[in-house]
């Protein structure tokens, strides 16, 4: 359901710009919390070896409306970010695919077909990585992590 017309014309920021104070804090002090969720979200995944295809790889997450880029890669069954780097693998979209990837609301193949989300670099790499976030089982997922996207999915349906 769109957004009523009234709301639509009250003029707001783009929220890009709540990201913003993400640009000029060190990597290490933005990292660390991002990293420590991502572990506790992902623990049953990861100890299942779901992940091991990023072991001694690194993996770009560009997301172009928001000019973030992260950086991971796994050791010893945990997520680590680091600062940029070249990576084997770079996967690029702006932040409404990512969360239709994440919230499961759109097909990864969709998504990557209409170019929404692009992977350059080691495509094979990249392939296993999309195949392996789409293997995850939501309901594996914290509650909290499943509400919280489902929420963001429903405010970016609402918004487009």
């Amino acid at each position: 359901m769109p957004l009523p017309e009234t709301l639509r014309r009250i003029p707001h920021p783009p929220v890009a710009w709540l990201f913003k104070p993400l640009h000029v804090i060190p990597w290490s002090l933005r990292n660390r919390p991002l990293a420590q969720a991502l572990n506790h979200t992902f623990r049953e995944p990861l100890s299942d070896g779901d992940f091991d295809c990023l072991e001694d790889h690194w993996l770009q997450l560009s997301v172009t409306d928001f000019g973030l880029d992260f950086y991971l890669t796994v050791i010893d069954e945990k997520i680590v970010l680091g600062s940029p780097r070249p990576c084997d693998v770079t996967i690029r979209g702006n932040s409404t695919a990512f969360l239709a990837l994440a919230s499961r609301r759109e097909d990864p193949d969709t998504l990557f077909f209409q170019r929404r989300l692009v992977i350059e670099g080691n495509t094979e790499l990249g392939l296993a990585i999309k195949n392996m976030l789409d293997s995850i089982d939501l309901d594996q997922l914290p509650q909290l992590v499943r509400q919280l996207l489902q929420t963001s999915d429903r405010l970016a349906s609402l918004a487009s």
